[in-house]
Order: structure tokens, then C-alpha cells, then sequence
């Protein structure tokens, strides 16, 4: 599933570092403002242990994990809303995006230069988010007299024009549409056209240091401003240094901070979450393999990400938990303990589901 997650945040918080640790890309990240002019895109695999029972389990010759895709796109400034730096071709990059990923700059570094009027994590993410409510609050008034005259003619619903009103009264509030939409009444499906940018889901990373990492009041603080979005703490440096050591090294080192796994890991995870993603996963003697499906689909639906066909086809689905296969440790005894069920169209998925399908047109997701 082509689904993206836009890195923003204002120049020289550590953007293009965190893109870098993230993809292992050589992308520029230098210390001055706007060193990354055009959107990188990096595909990041989803780290997912599960693989590695299941291929132990099939005898799978290799593993294939889920993707979360990243799009480094460059500093937002103050004024971008308006066309200041280089505001409307990154505004325009964030829109194509489906979540948002806001880096903000929560260590102390002399020699990275903060641009004018950054002063503490607070203000910054204040900046960030004004930009994007005034650039949101000058789309409705651009589509407001188109709506107007639709909702007149009766060729859009009523509801459509009320939903819209609504959304500019929160903005002008000052609070974005993933936080306060909810509250408001606000249906977001109904303003989907407009391509809001604060209706997108939000995480936030804080890019720290280890002092940062282990103080845990500064943390809770920042929680709080952010919520109801995930809140991400790391060191995007330490992370970059990480990817380059061994996998024995790299867990020393990480333990020595007393951290229990990367920060990037967690970051994948919560972005794959946010994106309102899940994976199923199927298995066998060629491959151990997780598959990107969205929250609430049904069996048919995720048959047809293997291949349209299944979809079209679909019969059954012969479904066991991961956790019960495991335990099983084996197929046949999974079958054997009743654990091993048949499914039909009307089965919405669960995370973690191992599956084969059953289809009249083809074969397909053996495991």
C-alpha cells in the first residue's frame, strides 16, 4: 500500500539526520536552512520478530517484512503559510502526504544553528502548527464560495458546507482538526476534498539527547502538548551512529543508554499504527512474509493484496494466531488443537493472523 508519513519540522532540528538513520540514504544534512530542496522518499522496513519464528517454523528461505514509507521534505519558517522560505512547494509536498511526522529540536547544540525566533520545543511545535492552521484556514476561504454556490444547487450535501464551517471555526481557534475534530462534531470524512493538512494524523518526534532521554519530567511535559498523537523520544545522531555497528554491537550500545530497542524502530511502528496499518502474514518453504492491509478489512480485501485475483475469487480463508501456531509448532498440530479455523467473506483480519486463502480463480498465500 503506497502510503507515506511527511517528516517536517522547522530547518535544522535533525530532519534529514533522522531520514538518514531511518533509510541508511546519503541525503544531505547540513547545517543551515533549506539543505534539502526536493522531498527524498525512503522505504523503511518494518522490524517484526514474528518473521523470524515463522521461518524457523517452515523452513522459509527468507523474510519479507512490511514497509512504512518516509518522505523527508524541508524546513517549514515562519511565514510559510504566506510563501516565506520556500512555503508553498513544501506545504504542497505535506499535503500529498497521509500523516505527519513533526521533528522538533529538544537538545542544546552551540554549533547547529536554530533559525530566527526558535527558542524551545514548545514555541517551535507552536510555529509548526500555526503554519499549517493558517494555510488550512486560506484553503476553506478559497473553496467557501464554490461550496456555497454547490450546496445552493444541490449537487454537493448540505452536510458538506456545515462540516467546512466547522472546521474553520476550530482552526481559527487555534487547534488543528486531528486534535479538536472530534470534539467539534466535526464528520473529517466530509472535508476529505479540501485536502486538509491538519486533519492528517500527527507524530511527533522530539530529537534529544542523552540527557534529554533520560529526563523523564521533560518528556511527560511534552506529552501532554501533543496529545492525543504519539509522542517519540531519540537521540537522531545516536541513531544514525547505531545502523552503522553489528547487530551485537548496536544492542551493547543500546543497553548502555538503557534503552530496551532503537528509537527508529519505535518510530516505524507508530507511524505504521498511525496510518491505521496492520499485517497478516503467510508463510512457506520460499518465504516468511508480513502483508500491509488497513484496519478493518476483510478477509476478501486482504487476499486481493496478494494478488487482485484471490480477491475475486475468494472462497475461504484458513486462518490461525500467530500465537497459537507457535505454541502449536506446527501446522498439524495447530489443526490438531482445533486452532485452525475456515473463514468466509464476512471476516475482518486481526493482526497477526496467519492465513492461506482459497481461491476459485488461483492458489495463493501458502504457507
Amino acid at each position: 500500500m503506497a502510503l507515506t508519513i511527511g517528516i517536517v519540522g522547522l530547518p535544522n532540528v535533525g530532519k534529514s539526520t533522522l531520514f538518514n538513520a531511518l533509510t541508511r540514504a546519503e541525503v544531505l544534512a547540513a547545517n543551515y536552512p533549506f539543505a534539502t530542496i526536493d522531498p527524498n522518499v525512503g522505504v523503511v522496513p518494518l522490524p517484526d520478530p514474528r518473521l523470524g519464528t515463522l521461518a524457523e517454523i517452515f523452513g522459509s528461505e527468507r523474510q519479507v517484512p512490511a514497509t512504512v514509507s518516509f518522505v523527508d521534505i524541508a524546513g517549514i519558517v515562519k511565514g510559510a503559510s504566506e510563501g516565506e522560505g520556500l512555503g508553498n512547494k513544501f506545504l504542497a509536498n505535506i499535503r500529498e502526504a497521509d500523516a505527519i511526522c513533526q521533528v522538533t529540536r529538544a537538545f542544546s547544540d552551540p554549533d547547529v544553528t536554530r533559525v530566527e525566533g526558535s527558542t524551545d520545543p514548545a514555541g517551535d511545535m507552536e510555529t509548526i502548527t500555526t503554519e499549517l492552521i493558517l494555510a488550512d484556514l486560506q484553503t476553506i476561504e478559497n473553496a467557501l464560495p464554490r461550496l456555497e454556490k454547490e450546496t445552493k444547487r444541490k449537487t454537493i450535501e448540505p452536510t458538506v458546507l456545515e462540516n467546512v464551517h466547522k472546521a474553520q471555526a476550530l482552526l481559527e481557534q487555534g487547534r488543528t482538526l486531528f486534535q479538536g475534530a472530534a470534539d467539534a462534531g466535526i464528520d473529517v470524512a466530509e472535508l476529505r476534498e479540501l485536502q486538509l493538512m491538519t486533519a492528517k494524523p500527527f507524530i511527533y518526534v522530539f530529537n534529544t539527547d542523552e540527557e534529554g532521554l533520560a529526563d523523564t519530567a521533560m518528556q511527560e511535559r511534552l506529552r501532554a502538548l501533543v496529545a492525543p498523537a504519539e509522542a517519540i523520544f531519540l537521540d537522531a545522531k545516536f541513531e544514525a551512529e547505531l545502523i552503522e555497528l553489528d547487530p551485537a554491537e548496536a544492542q551493547e550500545m543500546l543497553e548502555s543508554t538503557g534503552q530496551d530497542e532503537p528509537g527508529l524502530d519505535k518510530l516505524a511502528r507508530v507511524g505504521f499504527d498511525t496510518l491505521g496499518l496492520q499485517t497478516y502474514l503467510t508463510a512457506g518453504p520460499k518465504e516468511a512474509r508480513a502483508w500491509t492491509i488497513r484496519k478493518g478489512w476483510t478477509a476478501p480485501q486482504a487476499a486481493g493484496v496478494i494478488h487482485t485475483d484471490f480477491e475475486r475469487g475468494f472462497i475461504k480463508a484458513e486462518v490461525v494466531s500467530f500465537d497459537h501456531l507457535v505454541e502449536a509448532g506446527s501446522m498439524a498440530e495447530a489443526k490438531a488443537h482445533g486452532w485452525v479455523r475456515m473463514e468466509g467473506k464476512e471476516y475482518v483480519m486481526r493482526d497477526g493472523d496467519v492465513v492461506e486463502f482459497r481461491s476459485g480463480l488461483t492458489s495463493g498465500g501458502k504457507k
